[in-house]
Formats: structure tokens, sequence, C-alpha cells
């Protein structure tokens, strides 16, 4: 039966970025059902800082589940796996969910504690297109639930939820990352002067993915950045790794003009609070199918997220529930083997174009 009186819920994502950033929905979802519910979360302790911008959590439990697996006999890794497993079960839950569907988020669901009586595990009872899947995640639940195979990322989480406590989905997504809700509860800017603050003349280029062949080629960011310095904008290049900062900064010397103000910033590498709080005072953010464009989706930002290959329905932006509703500010463009600088163009004027929505204040 599902647990349709829980309190205290326990999820569990652990990675990747772009997984975790795709579950955020659900704990707006349960706090629109469920006004009392306690969410905690326990997920790789890198993403942890993104979570602490997500409203409506009690607790993030951050693991090292991918470090400590690399040298699982070490002295070090044991005592933090016995530090990870008493911060787990400080709290007993009535209903853990493992959202991800692999055999290290069923090992954490199973070391959580329930609540006695009426305490449950729930799972994924099967595998959905394109994402990964391992069979000890039903073995452990107490409730395995079954989700249609061919379902967006954002979409399979909110319903595994949503089964599993028992109540009816809104109709769209809320990752509860509003640019508003950002800055306020970071703390840096007083609401009143949060519009002062924020840089509507700077659009981020999110070039950097962890694969080669999601990636667009050198000439089309270049050509894109002199269409949107030539409207009056200002670019800024974040990178995350030493190779992506050689992108960065090629982008960056092709759009400056010696002698001129630069135009087109290379910024330092940032931690990811730091890097979402840089991306939510941006006018919106253009980049390739990767965990930073997805937080570019969260934050509620225009985006255009650029695909090489026809999976934009699975982790592209939501498409919206009325398929009569205005321009979205987030889209996704496909084409092979890349979107033209064009198509990107015309996408991004017609994010600009739509009516941003009300921002909801922060808890």
């Amino acid at each position: 039966m599902p647990s349709v009186g829980a309190k205290k819920i326990l999820l569990v994502k652990l990675s990747s970025l772009g997984d975790v950033v795709h579950t955020l929905p659900v704990v707006q979802d349960i706090h629109a059902a469920l006004p009392d519910a306690q969410i905690d979360w326990v997920v790789e302790k890198s993403f942890a800082p993104l979570l602490a911008r997500c409203a409506g959590l009690r607790r993030v439990i951050p693991c090292e589940i991918r470090r400590w697996r690399k040298s699982p006999l070490a002295a070090l890794t044991r005592a933090e796996w016995r530090a990870f497993k008493a911060q787990l079960r400080q709290e007993s839950y009535d209903a853990v969910i493992d959202l991800q569907g692999l055999t290290k988020s069923a090992l954490v669901a199973r070391l959580a504690r329930l609540a006695s009586p009426g305490g449950k595990r729930y799972a994924l009872a099967n595998q959905t297109d394109g994402s990964g899947y391992e069979a000890p995640t039903r073995w452990v639940a107490d409730v395995a639930i079954r989700v249609e195979p061919r379902t967006a990322a954002v979409q399979r989480s909110r319903e595994l939820a949503a089964q599993a406590l028992g109540y009816s989905l809104r109709p769209d997504p809320d990752f509860g990352l509003k640019v508003l809700q950002v800055l306020k509860n970071i703390g840096k800017y007083a609401p009143e002067n949060i519009a002062s603050q924020t840089d509507q003349g700077r659009v981020a280029f999110v070039h950097g993915t962890s694969r080669a062949d999601k990636e667009w080629p050198l000439d089309h960011w270049i050509e894109l950045g002199r269409r949107l310095m030539a409207a009056g904008y200002q670019l800024a290049v974040p990178h995350g790794s030493a190779k992506e900062l050689a992108t960065s900064r090629t982008i960056a010397e092709a759009l400056n003009e010696p002698g001129s103000p630069a135009v087109a910033t290379v910024w330092p590498m940032l931690s990811l609070d730091a890097l979402t709080d840089e991306l939510a005072r941006c006018a919106g953010v253009i980049g390739v199918d990767s965990g930073v464009s997805h937080i570019a989706v969260a934050l509620d930002l225009p985006h255009v997220q650029i695909y090489n290959f026809d999976t934009a329905w699975r982790t592209g932006p939501p498409a919206p529930a009325d398929a009569g509703a205005p321009a979205r500010r987030q889209v996704s463009v496909f084409a092979q083997p890349t979107p033209s600088v064009d198509v990107v163009w015309q996408a991004w004027l017609a994010c600009r174009g739509a009516p941003a929505p009300e921002p909801a204040a922060a808890p």
C-alpha cells in the first residue's frame, strides 16, 4: 500500500550530476502533496552543494561510494564508511525511495532504518530506455514499482515517488532552484536588490561534457558568440577540467579584440555551489547535454540545450504538459551530425521571447 501518511522520507539518488538535477522535482512534488513531510537525501559528496540550494530538504547526507570502492579495505575508507552509516541511521524513515536503481543505491536503501511499524523501501521494478538499472534494487525493496520503459528522466523519478507515496502529480516539474530562491537562500542579496545583482547582459557557454561525441564544434561556439556580442551580450565561459579550460580560452581569445575591453570572460574553476550561484545571475545559458546545462534548466533560466543524438526526449528540458502552451524558456535542439549555428540562434531568440514565470518566494 502507498505510504500516504509518510512523514519522514529518505530519497536515495547518489550520482551523477545530471541525474541528481533531474531528480530535484521530487522534493517539490512531495511537499505539494504532503506539506508536513520531512525529506532527507543521500548523495555523493561532490553533488551535496547543489542540494543545499534545493528548497524543502531537511538534511543532505553525503557519501563517497565512488571513491570508497577504489580502495575498499583501506583504513580511511573503513572509518569513513562507518561514519556514513552512523549518520544515515540517525533517523528512521516511513519511506525510503531508491530513485537510482543501481546496486550501490540499493545498498544505501538497505542500510537505512525504517520506522516501525509500517516503514517500507520502494524502488524501480524495471529499466527505462537509456537508463542504468541493476536487479538488486528490486530485491532489496519491499515494493518494486514499474514505470513505462519510454519515460523521460525527470518524469521517471517523479512517477516512482508519486506511486510510492500515493499522490497525484502536478502537470509541470518544479526543481526548487528558482533564481530568486537561490540568490535569497545563499544570503548574498536582499530580495529587493536581486534585480540589480543579476547580470541580464551575460550569457554562459557550457561547452564542456564528459563525452567527446556530445561536443559542439569550436567554430560554431565562436560564430554564435559573435552573434550574441553583436546583440549586446557579454559571454561567460566556464570550465571543469584542463581540456575544457583550453577550449574556453580559445573561444574567448577568438571573440575578444586586442586592446579593447574583454567581452568574453573565462571563469575560474568554480565549486558546484559557486557555479550554480554564478549561473543564477546570468541572462541565460547555451550548452551541450551536460550536468551543468541541466542546472540551467533547474534554475529556470532561458536556455538552449544542444544535442547531437536524438536523446533530448529523455534528458532535455521537460516538454510542457499542454501541447498548445506558449514558447518555453528552455528548449533542446537536435540534428546530426550537429545542430547549425542558425538553429541554435533561432532557439535562443525564442527562449528570450518566452514570458518569465512569477518567481517563487524562498521558504
